[in-house]
């Protein structure tokens, strides 16, 4: 249990993701369908969370673009 709790802290789902990098869901969606999103995981639910570590590579490869 303590693994999946540990796991779960790690990921952010899409509201937090959003809050994070102060965009809205439909910009984060059109980041998706042009592949500039974060790598993302889909729950058998639908709903999406984004690794910690995939958000923070993901940051530290636009660092360079700025």
């Amino acid at each position: 249990m303590a693994a999946t709790v540990t796991r779960l802290h790690t990921m952010l789902t899409l509201p937090e993701l959003c809050t994070e990098l102060q965009i809205s869901r439909s910009t984060f969606y059109d980041w998706r369908q042009k592949g500039r999103a974060p790598r993302c995981i889909k729950l058998p639910n639908g709903d999406l969370r984004i690794r910690r570590t995939d958000l923070d590579n993901w940051l530290n490869a636009r660092q360079d673009a700025a």
